[in-house]
């Protein structure tokens, strides 16, 4: 009998202090390490989007591979090859932490949405809070629900997030950006 797994993946985290970092060649540079590091990895690429400041990354990862390991390889890959081949203005670092949520089959799509259209969800204003990375000392997270606080720890942290597959209940504004 052989064994079968889906795994979905929608990973996120931030370039060092959310500096501006990921822009032009450089955040084609990453974008093309990212890809080419999930081949190797035999990781399936669904979508990569994000931001000047973060990366979000939808995934479909075999179960031999933790979401942890993957994420630093991801990681160290990308910020080696910046630092040694585009030759950025300044240091090219990530953020300590990441957030990995779960994504079932069913969501896959809507999430793929999101990723693809970050630079419109951030303009209009309409990010789902709870998919979008956090910093120390973020003023926000004072004023966050326990549950929305509970994941920006853990994303600082470099924790693995679960957003279950049934029964999650979106806030009403994070439902409409997923949208």
């Amino acid at each position: 009998m052989s064994s079968h797994a889906e795994l979905y993946l929608h990973l996120v985290w931030a370039t060092w202090d959310r500096l501006p970092l990921l822009a032009g060649e450089v955040r084609d540079a990453v974008y093309r390490s990212l890809q080419a590091e999930c081949r190797k990895l035999r990781v399936a690429v669904i979508a990569i989007g994000g931001m000047e400041d973060h990366v979000h990354l939808l995934v479909r990862a075999p179960a031999s591979i933790a979401p942890a390991d993957l994420v630093k390889q991801l990681k160290g890959a990308s910020s080696f090859l910046v630092n040694s081949a585009a030759r950025p203005v300044q240091i090219f670092r990530w953020q300590g932490g990441y957030g990995a949520f779960s994504v079932s089959r069913q969501h896959v799509a809507r999430i793929r949405g999101y990723v693809l259209n970050q630079e419109q969800h951030h303009r209009t204003g309409r990010v789902a809070n709870f998919l979008e990375p956090t910093v120390p000392g973020d003023p926000d997270a004072a004023n966050m629900p326990a549950s929305r606080q509970d994941m920006a720890t853990g994303v600082r942290e470099g924790g693995l997030l679960e957003v279950p597959a049934a029964g999650f209940n979106l806030p009403p504004r994070a439902d409409a950006a997923l949208g």
